[in-house]
């Protein structure tokens, strides 16, 4: 049997990336959150979010530190597998990546350990500084990598010659015109992510009655913050995919599952693209809908997949589908916010079982979401890999075998099983200790706020199926 060394390479990396892309999305948003208690913690004094940041800033560092060791080796694969695009694209990524090292993550590394560690041995404000410059350093890092990608994606600022990018314009380059899209669409993911999962932890706790005053500040901040955000995800997405039907049409016309280029397109809730047909199946749809989000136009035109070759198209129903689990999450996520509000009115919230249940199950969807929109951005601009310019079997290094594919792919598998394992034990023995144990170590005796330990000093009662004998019939 032959083996495809571009093939499995896109899968190498397909892995690699979705796998590596769940820790910074999460601890970019966690690191705002904790810049934020921590400035509360300083101008209060209030042990509660003293107890709070040091419980979170655990489990930033080991999210963090598996984040770091999941996208080493990123890097090593483009020599490895993608040698072809290194040696075209190294006047333009070799400083980017270079940029993001020196700017951003030695920022990082350097106060992550005063923000662990210098809590009793630095003055408050050097501390919060630490927690300043650890959230900062998170974002210039995806500022640069999201510029490189963007960059893949509408290229811009460069000329191709001699099968090698010669940059004429940085400024062009970088500020490539998807970036801005991109780049405020990925930082709304961050805060999403992080407010879903800190929100999920919370709710988790306040069922079982544990540490309930700190998690209920945690909660209504996080829903507070959600309650916008959310929301305005869907404004900037709506903005994205403007850009990316005048910069990459393919890509949309696949989301879409659109062949013909036509007007008065409807928005498909269901479909099964049938790619060798170039048809669907079973389609459900609104009538000019599509037409409407993405020319902001009844009956405005949309150009079809069959304007390029077969070979020329991304994969439909991958793209297809991803976009609608990605949309699905979204939408769910402003219910989620908006319902939140809602049971505010008369305390409902701490008490309503249901909905607490719900965020648990929702610290998961953003991953989700953010898996499923990276789907959606890689896999809709095949077969390009510099979109227009380059090619993924031009970029694909000429040397490797598929032999040489299939092992080191066999390899990350199994080394990111390992590391995965290892930091899932260590975040949920974290998680069981809970913030008990961060009060023990931060929090003077003579400061120590009253606070509840179990269930029986719960003014409310909620067990783990959701039930609310105190409020039956109420909710």
């Amino acid at each position: 049997m032959d083996l495809d060394p571009l093939l499995l390479s896109r899968i190498q990396f397909a892995f690699v990336v979705s796998f590596h892309a769940i820790f910074p999305v999460f601890t970019i948003g966690l690191a705002s959150f904790i810049a934020v208690l921590e400035g509360l913690a300083f101008k209060t004094r209030n042990p509660v979010w003293i107890t709070l940041s040091a419980f979170w800033t655990k489990v930033f560092a080991v999210v963090f530190g598996m984040g770091v060791v999941s996208g080493i080796v990123m890097s090593f694969q483009f020599g490895t597998n993608w040698s072809n695009f290194a040696q075209a694209s190294a006047n333009f990524l070799g400083p980017i990546l270079s940029y993001e090292v020196i700017t951003a993550f030695f920022l990082e590394a350097a106060f992550l350990g005063v923000l662990l560690f210098g809590r009793d041995k630095v003055p408050p404000g050097a501390h919060l500084a630490s927690a300043i410059l650890v959230a900062t350093g998170t974002f210039i890092s995806s500022f640069w990598i999201l510029a490189a990608n963007s960059w893949m994606q509408t290229p811009a600022g460069v000329e191709f010659r001699e099968g090698v990018f010669h940059v004429v314009s940085w400024s062009e380059a970088i500020f490539n015109p998807s970036f801005p899209f991109r780049f405020m669409h990925m930082a709304l993911a961050s805060f999403l992510t992080g407010s879903f999962v800190v929100a999920g932890v919370s709710a988790w706790y306040l069922l079982r009655g544990r540490e309930v005053e700190a998690n209920k500040k945690a909660l209504s901040m996080c829903l507070w913050l959600l309650l916008f955000i959310a929301p305005a995800q869907a404004v900037v997405g709506d903005f994205h995919g403007l850009s990316t039907l005048e910069h990459q049409p393919m890509k949309v016309a696949a989301m879409e599952g659109h062949w013909e280029t036509s007007g008065d397109v409807p928005l498909l809730l269901f479909a099964i693209p049938d790619q060798e047909n170039q048809t669907n199946h079973f389609e459900i749809g609104i009538p000019n809908m599509a037409s409407l989000i993405l020319t902001h136009d009844w009956h405005g035109e949309i150009k079809g997949l069959n304007e390029v070759s077969p070979e020329e198209q991304p994969p439909v129903a991958l793209v297809f589908w991803s976009f609608r689990v990605m949309v699905g999450i979204g939408v769910l996520m402003i219910l989620f916010a908006v319902t939140g509000l809602v049971l505010r009115v008369g305390g409902r919230l701490w008490r309503t079982g249901w909905y607490l249940q719900g965020l648990r199950a929702m610290s998961i969807a953003p991953f989700l979401a953010v898996l499923t929109g990276w789907f959606v951005t890689e896999t809709g601009r095949a077969p390009w890999l510099v979109y227009g310019i380059m090619t993924q079997a031009e970029a694909v290094t000429p040397s490797l075998t598929g032999g040489m594919a299939l092992f080191t792919l066999i390899g990350y598998i199994v080394v990111y099983g390992m590391v995965f394992t290892a930091g899932v034990y260590y975040l949920m023995r974290v998680l069981y200790v809970g913030l008990e144990g961060t009060e023990d170590e931060h929090v003077d005796e003579s400061d120590r706020p009253a606070r509840p330990l179990s269930a029986a000093h719960v003014p409310f009662e909620i067990d783990d199926s959701g039930a609310n004998p105190a409020n039956q019939g109420g909710h």
